[in-house]
């Protein structure tokens, strides 16, 4: 992004990863409960959180033991936005070490708050998927792999409805049903993030057992999808690990 300035695509792309990437949170001191205490740094004209990509930039920086919270780049931003803080990434630490406004996280948690439309339509036809730009694989490959154990097998097609409509379709076999709405969440910001102007990508759920997984096998591009993380042993809960819960700045 730094390198070119002007491209848009590498802009998204970084906000995208900037949004699903784990980020180290510096503390002023040791979490209360579920709220935290960040460590603010301010400047003449704006405020900013310190976070880095690793935990040992993070101790780089301090130079000693410091208490931090692990949270994800978007659970950060919604924290932020409203009050106009922004993020100070790898500060003095790495080549990646930027500035991000405020403003700028208020664009991000305004584009991933950003729903898809449902709708219904009949199915004429499943074909093999043509025409669709790369950089748009790409971003689908790398959502994707963030939803391990969320569906046991997607495919891209291309699909024409009884309207006369032609589109492109990511059907997922196998979702769990508690995670449809994430999943087709997650595909909007593929979409989204990969900067395709006016672009539209429609999203169906299938079981194994209906006809229709077959005809999606047997003509579509498959994704594969990594295993989910095996059990581990039950440790305690920390600020911010589930999100649905995120922790209250103080």
């Amino acid at each position: 992004m730094h390198a070119a300035p002007d491209d848009d695509g590498a802009r998204l792309r970084f906000f995208e990863r900037l949004a699903d990437a784990e980020l180290f949170l510096l503390l002023e001191k040791e979490p209360e409960g579920d709220r935290i205490s960040p460590e603010v740094f301010e400047t003449s004209d704006a405020s900013f959180v310190l976070v880095f990509d690793t935990e040992e930039r993070l101790s780089q920086f301090v130079g000693r033991v410091a208490p931090y919270a692990a949270l994800s780049g978007r659970i950060i931003a919604s924290m932020l936005a409203e009050q106009g803080i922004g993020l100070a990434l790898n500060p003095e630490v790495a080549p990646s070490s930027m500035l991000v406004p405020g403003d700028a996280l208020g664009w991000l948690v305004d584009t991933l708050t950003h729903a898809p439309d449902e709708v219904e339509a009949k199915v004429e036809a499943f074909t093999a998927p043509a025409g669709l730009p790369e950089e748009l694989i790409t971003a689908l490959d790398a959502k994707l792999s963030t939803t391990a154990g969320l569906a046991k097998t997607v495919y891209l097609v291309g699909v024409t409805y009884d309207s006369g409509a032609r589109s492109h379709l990511l059907g997922f076999v196998d979702a769990v049903e508690a995670a449809q709405s994430a999943l087709a969440k997650a595909v909007n910001e593929a979409l989204t993030f990969s900067g395709i102007e006016a672009g539209a990508l429609d999203v169906g759920f299938f079981m194994a057992s209906d006809p229709v997984a077959a005809q999606l096998a047997r003509v579509g591009l498959r994704f594969d999808l990594p295993e989910p993380a095996q059990v581990r042993d039950h440790v305690p809960m920390t600020p911010g690990s589930d999100p649905d819960k995120p922790p209250i700045l103080k």
